[in-house]
């Protein structure tokens, strides 16, 4: 492999992680609605398992509220066992029309568990960021034996660390954003 390779297989896997991570810390419920809390969530539709957002309109009307609206009256009970058995902890309400989510205020106690379980989330991510960076070197280190000079070699280990400290800082600012987002009461 090439020098260029090992980089950007660095930088591909770093991206995939920070990306994992955002999508990640926009499932962890920081006191306001979003269309995104429902994501993870699956109904049996036909004998398939289905993301609400297939087989409903997800909106939200305010900053507690989210609203949801079956395409089809028999999906109803469906989506409210889907939302029950999920790890959301909120009690859907139905009026027959519209299936509707009212978001409580965090309590400071469960604020200080959702940072903590961001904290972690984003860990992960360094640690994933930081094993692209140790394989990148690994492989470069090998390179030297087929041939490659141990200054091509060191200046490749340089640019990795600067692809690893580039991806380290969005990690931070995603883990910084998010905490602002749960702490903002």
């Amino acid at each position: 492999m090439e020098v260029k390779e090992y980089l950007q297989e660095a930088e591909d896997s770093m991206a995939l992680a920070v990306e994992y991570l955002d999508d990640t810390l926009s499932h962890i419920r920081a006191g306001k609605a979003s269309a995104r809390l429902l994501d993870g969530i699956r109904v049996d539709y036909y004998g398939t398992q289905a993301p609400v957002s297939n087989v409903a309109n997800i909106s939200v009307p305010d900053a507690r509220t989210i609203a949801i609206t079956p395409w089809e009256k028999s999906m109803f009970k469906e989506i409210e066992k889907a939302i029950i058995n999920s790890d959301l902890g909120i009690t859907p309400e139905n009026n027959g029309e519209v299936i509707r989510l009212s978001i409580p205020p965090l309590t400071e106690e469960r604020r200080k568990q959702l940072v903590k379980q961001s904290k972690g989330e984003a860990e992960n991510a360094k640690v994933s960021v930081r094993n692209a960076r140790r394989d990148a070197i690994d492989g470069l280190k090998k390179e030297i034996k087929n041939g490659l000079s141990e200054d091509v070699e060191k200046d490749a280990e340089n640019e990795v660390q600067k692809i690893h400290d580039k991806f380290i800082k969005k990690i931070d600012d995603l883990f910084a954003a998010k905490e602002k987002e749960i702490l903002t009461v």
